[in-house]
């Protein structure tokens, strides 16, 4: 796929419009798209107008790229993501991230709506992930591209620490709680069955989606640091008895959540 060709076409776009080119992109999951609306002095490019960009058609993703700054700091954010199920490559999915490797990107956050796997956990949690289980197709298998990193990339700490403790400290400066655990990350588009995730609590789950970990493994592969967030919009513990997941449900407890995430994300953009 053409990496320069659309990294080249971004930069003209942002200088051209008399802005710097950002070091951080925050990915925006389902009904988080909010944080968008805080980035100051946006330049706004929808996905259809940038080479090599697929369409968003996941619920709650509005498909625009949003540069500008946020926490005086220069930013790029996602507003929506690309996802396997959606019926994409893993090139397609994780095309954006190895773009902003050639446009000199340093930091990714990516944020996410799951599910509850850990019983302690509650509608509206904000949990910092610690580490994942892929349960998705790698999308580094084929032949390694040596212009963005290694054959066999090293996994032990996919999600910065450094990062992991600003967010910690400026949280409780904040007065907010965050969670932390482990993200299980499976194909969708169908919700997780109630023996589905009795499984990802037995091997060490603590939440589950359908995003966020091919775009982690092609930014580690790149030497972009990472920072990831889930929002809690339904519990695992609840199914059953008439009680299903739906995705509207997600958006909208997605949606209440962005205010804490969006300040957190802020104040983590300005110390880090």
């Amino acid at each position: 796929m053409k990496y320069d060709e659309t990294a080249d076409y971004l930069k003209d776009r942002i200088l051209a419009a008399g802005k710097a080119l950002p070091e951080t992109v925050i990915v925006l999951g389902s009904g988080l798209g909010k944080l968008a609306d805080s980035i100051e002095k946006p330049l706004v490019i929808p996905y259809g107008e940038i080479p090599g960009f697929k369409v968003s058609t996941a619920v709650g993703h509005k498909g625009n790229l949003i540069v500008g700054t946020l926490g005086g700091k220069n930013v790029m954010a996602m507003q929506g993501r690309f996802h396997y199920y959606e019926g994409y490559t893993m090139e397609e999915v994780t095309f954006p991230i190895r773009v902003f490797a050639k446009m000199g990107v340093k930091t990714l956050l990516v944020s996410n709506a799951a599910g509850a796997v850990n019983p302690d956990f509650r509608v509206g949690d904000l949990m910092v992930i610690t580490d994942h289980i892929n349960f998705m197709p790698n999308p580094l298998v084929g032949p390694n591209k040596e212009e963005f990193g290694p054959r066999f990339p090293d996994m032990t700490e996919p999600y910065s620490l450094r990062l992991r403790e600003i967010a910690q400290r400026e949280a409780t400066k904040l007065g907010i709680t965050l969670r932390e655990g482990i993200y299980v990350a499976g194909t969708g588009p169908t919700y997780e069955t109630r023996a589905e995730y009795r499984m990802y609590r037995i091997i060490g789950g603590d939440a589950c989606g359908m995003s966020t970990v091919p775009e982690v493994i092609v930014a580690r592969h790149c030497g972009i640091e990472v920072f990831g967030m889930s929002v809690i919009t339904n519990q695992s513990a609840d199914l059953g008895n008439g009680v299903v997941n739906d995705g509207d449900d997600v958006v909208r407890a997605a949606d209440q959540a962005a205010d804490r995430m969006t300040l957190l994300f802020t104040k983590l953009i300005l110390n880090s």
